[in-house]
């Protein structure tokens, strides 16, 4: 069995539902930016040069911890089905698994660090992990840059700091990133505020895979926009102690709200979720995830106990298309990927077969 085949029948660490506030907050990310000094940014460098990048970072990478027992994958040679299976694990962006020329990623064994040479910079340092815990990430990834830093030197100004490929990095090269379940606030119709409010404070809210996407099934991923003119310590603590526990707080008392007022709309979502997971024919990736949702709602209210949120979890990852066709072993065009899933869904639910 292929390391990525193994890494399809299990879910990620960052997907445990352990750590503060997991019954909202999915996980914590943070990201730094790095350049090598004396190479162009990677839109303007030759192959020669993205190949002298890569051997550089891989190289080291290889002669620290970093190396051990990781899965390291060249990503100009992965076949387009593993790319996106990394990417709907949150392990590598879109653009780098839609990027050309010589590039790859190193995966730690339990998925929580993911290193990604020649994406938009040439090197971004990936930390992940469940609940709010960004604290513990900013300490985690602090020590694996500066680890990389011993052997190899960055591009480095005394007055702007990092310099990097987007100029909304620049600076401490920091990206925050908080994935949220936010159901209540969308049945109560509260999100947009919500939303409109984070965006006021110059946060980036985007989808269930970052930029560029929709807020699928209720996940939505709030983060940092800018790194210049605050510390790294200052934004994570920020995020930590101010931004995510208000949102955090929102959610629980919509939750509340459909509790004691709207106890039927909540348990006809929630039930109907359940009755459709275990009974439908054909299912979309996006019908899937907006169902789980609901579930996921109800098991954290305490409103449907039938299934274990470590089982709901797997069939988060496991039915979205690159899982899906990894474990059935064959590439599938939609139809019969939205059967199989239906299949998947019934026989883990208990639904009829």
């Amino acid at each position: 069995m292929s390391a990525l085949e193994d890494m399809a029948r299990r879910t990620g660490a960052w997907l445990s539902n352990v750590g503060p506030m997991s019954d909202v907050v999915i996980s914590s990310r943070i990201r730094l930016a790095r350049n090598l000094k004396g190479f162009p940014f990677l839109s303007k460098t030759s192959e020669t040069e993205r190949r002298e990048i890569y051997r550089t970072f891989s190289d080291r990478i290889g002669e620290t911890e970093l190396g051990n027992n990781c899965v390291f994958l060249d990503m100009s040679e992965s076949p387009p089905l593993d790319r996106e299976l990394l990417v709907e694990r949150h392990l590598i962006s879109r653009q780098h698994a839609d990027g050309e020329g010589c590039r790859g990623v190193a995966v730690s064994p339990g998925e929580e660090r993911a290193l990604m040479i020649n994406e938009e910079d040439h090197l971004r340092i990936q930390v992940l992990t469940s609940g709010l815990q960004l604290e513990a990430l900013w300490k985690e990834i602090d020590r694996v840059d500066n680890l990389i830093e011993e052997g190899v030197e960055y591009a480095f100004d005394p007055r702007l700091g990092y310099l990097t490929a987007c100029p909304t990095n620049v600076g401490t090269g920091i990206r925050v990133s908080v994935m949220l379940h936010l159901p209540a606030l969308k049945l109560t119709q509260e999100i947009d505020r919500v939303l409109r409010a984070t965006r006021d404070m110059r946060l980036a809210v985007r989808g269930l895979y970052g930029e560029g996407t929709e807020a699928i099934g209720d996940f939505f991923q709030v983060s940092n926009q800018t790194t210049l003119g605050k510390s790294e310590e200052e934004i994570v603590r920020e995020f930590t102690h101010d931004i995510i526990p208000q949102i955090v707080e929102y959610e629980l008392r919509a939750r509340d709200t459909l509790a004691s007022e709207r106890a039927y709309q909540l348990d006809d979502k929630v039930w109907r979720a359940v009755g459709i997971l275990g009974n439908a024919r054909s299912m979309s990736t996006e019908e899937s995830l907006l169902l789980l949702s609901h579930v996921r709602m109800g098991i954290n209210m305490g409103r449907y106990k039938s299934v274990d949120l470590n089982v709901l979890n797997e069939l988060f990852l496991q039915t979205q298309p690159a899982h899906l066709q990894k474990l059935h072993g064959s590439t599938l065009d939609g139809e019969s990927r939205r059967i199989l899933r239906a299949e998947y869904f019934r026989r883990r639910l208990g639904g009829n077969n």
